[in-house]
């Protein structure tokens, strides 16, 4: 992406604290992605499928803008800071429930010899180690795991985290993240941690990594005489719900998830595999008895057939088991062509086929639905296709 640098801004805003040093920069960056999209078998608010035709943002990347800077302190140590909003382009109201800067906020310092540690609202280690050894990585949420079971899409973003990230050594990262729940009495209450690690060297690349995100709004953290409440409520991270696929354990305690990926690149072909398990476990207040696991498998090639045209295939197959049973096959293809060095235009695509039985959110066991990548459609059928024509500018 590229960021362009205001000087002018730069000065100003530090030097408004009356610390402006020539060693110190603020960048203004963002993109806007937005589509025509085509989606087949969607249900309305009669409960039957029907064909959705619209606008919709946030294909290969969802749409932002943001401020990032540093701040040079001697010594090869430096004050870093980000704040990154997301927007739906079509509305111009606020993604990520409302927030000013709901993508990312925090502040920290960075060194060469010992790394970096920040402190605010930021993304989890899997999602900065992992995911970027998979399809959702080039393609964004047309090939990602349906409903976004476990975070593939970024999806759950972590407030209050304290986070580390190591220098890289030989090829060789990790990260630490910990994430306070703030309910005095009740430290673990709403906590999140997680951490990754990755490696790679020449043109092999491999990366793991588990996340474990509490809710706060469970059994074990209510006083006595506090009506019971269902929801992912009081937790530091936002959650994975994005459609009927998971929705319905939205009260679960915890959420864990464990995250694996490998990737080559030969020449103009990008090969990746990944496979993650999830389980959403339940409390005496869940509305579930059992814990619900996922485990995905998927697979990707990316080949770069110029320099300006990027297409790909990926295949996802997810397995819910436990709770209730249940079987995801999606097929995904897409194009990217890069009209400049900021602007790209896409053609991507997606077919699902779905079997066994979901739990709905009132309780009942039904017949599964299908649900492409994390859209958030939902159908009444075992199978969706769902197809954007879009166009993504970066600035």
């Amino acid at each position: 992406m590229k960021r362009i640098a205001l000087s002018t801004l730069s000065l100003a805003l530090l030097g408004a604290t009356g610390v402006a040093h020539a060693q110190s920069s603020v960048t203004l960056y963002g993109l806007i992605d937005e589509s025509i999209q085509f989606a087949h078998n969607t249900v309305d608010a009669t409960g039957a499928n029907k064909n959705q035709v619209g606008l919709v943002a946030g294909n290969l990347q969802g749409s932002r803008w943001g401020l990032k800077g540093t701040e040079d302190l001697g010594g090869g140590l430096k004050a870093i800071f980000q704040l990154e909003n997301g927007f739906d382009p079509n509305s111009g109201r606020l993604n990520q429930g409302g927030r000013m800067f709901g993508r990312q906020a925090y502040v920290g310092l960075t060194g060469d010899q010992w790394g970096t540690v920040t402190l605010g609202r930021q993304y989890d280690p899997v999602v900065d180690l992992v995911q970027p050894l998979t399809a959702d990585n080039y393609f964004g949420s047309t090939f990602t795991t349906p409903g976004d079971v476990d975070n593939n899409d970024n999806s759950s973003r972590t407030n209050s985290a304290i986070k580390y990230t190591s220098p890289v050594w030989g090829g060789l990262q990790f990260e630490g993240m910990y994430a306070f729940g703030g309910v005095a009495g009740a430290t673990g209450s709403g906590q999140t941690w997680s951490g990754a690690a990755t490696y790679a060297t020449g043109p092999f690349s491999v990366a793991a990594g588990y996340l474990r995100m509490t809710n706060g709004n469970t059994l074990a953290s209510r006083t006595a005489g506090t009506p019971p409440t269902a929801g992912w409520n009081g937790s530091t991270s936002d959650g994975t719900f994005d459609n009927q696929i998971n929705g319905a354990y939205v009260a679960a305690k915890s959420i864990g998830i464990a995250s694996v990926a490998v990737q080559y690149v030969a020449g103009p072909f990008t090969a990746n595999l990944r496979y993650s398990n999830a389980q959403y476990k339940p409390d005496a207040q869940s509305g579930f008895g059992s814990t619900e696991k996922y485990h995905v498998g998927g697979a990707y090639l990316g080949y770069q057939a110029t320099p300006a045209l990027l297409v790909g295939v990926g295949y996802i197959y997810t397995k819910a088991s436990g709770d209730a049973s249940a079987t995801y096959h999606q097929v995904s293809l897409g194009g990217d062509y890069n009209l400049s060095k900021r602007t790209d235009i896409y053609l991507v695509g997606a077919y699902q086929h779905a079997s066994g039985d979901q739990r709905t959110s009132g309780g009942a066991l039904v017949r599964a639905g299908a649900a492409v990548g994390s859209y958030g459609y939902n159908s009444a059928s075992s199978s969706q296709e769902v197809v954007s024509l879009g166009i993504r500018h970066k600035f």
